[in-house]
């Protein structure tokens, strides 16, 4: 894309790395006015890819549509509702940042289980040493 020829849908998508399907979702929620050519089709600018890249990182960190909606509603009010915009993002960095703490404990327990196997099994995943079967005992007969 040369600066100020706007991409389809597709290019857009290619270029985001994401289907088509999710830019028509994301202009359905309302989250961007995006320009149409004289025949309908969408036509995104570096702008609207420069938001919809935001977007993404939001929604690939948790933000849901509610949220997103809620910050594009923000952006397009204007430059005065920058500080609403900044603590909305607070908040969500907040949230992100609880949620990696908590998986980074579970990633440690995780770690912690697999030292538990590596210490019993032998770099190939074998065991160290075969386990014996259990000796079953004897019928017994019954006594007359």
């Amino acid at each position: 894309m040369t600066e100020g020829s706007p991409l389809s849908i597709q290019d857009a998508a290619a270029r985001l790395g994401v289907s088509p399907h999710t830019l028509r979702y994301y202009d359905r929620e309302g989250l961007l006015d995006v320009p149409r050519a004289s025949g309908g089709e969408r036509r995104y600018s570096e702008r609207e890819l420069s938001l919809l890249r935001f977007l993404l990182h939001l929604r690939g960190t948790g933000m849901g549509m509610a949220g997103l909606r809620a910050y594009m509603a923000l952006v397009r009010e204007g430059e005065h509702t920058a500080p609403a915009r900044r603590a909305l993002l607070v908040r969500h960095e907040q949230e992100v940042e609880a949620r990696l703490l908590s998986l980074q404990a579970d990633l440690t327990a995780i770690r912690a289980k697999i030292a538990r196997y590596d210490a019993h099994l032998n770099c190939d995943g074998t065991a160290a040493a075969p386990l014996q079967p259990v000796p079953r005992p004897a019928p017994r007969e019954a006594s007359a």
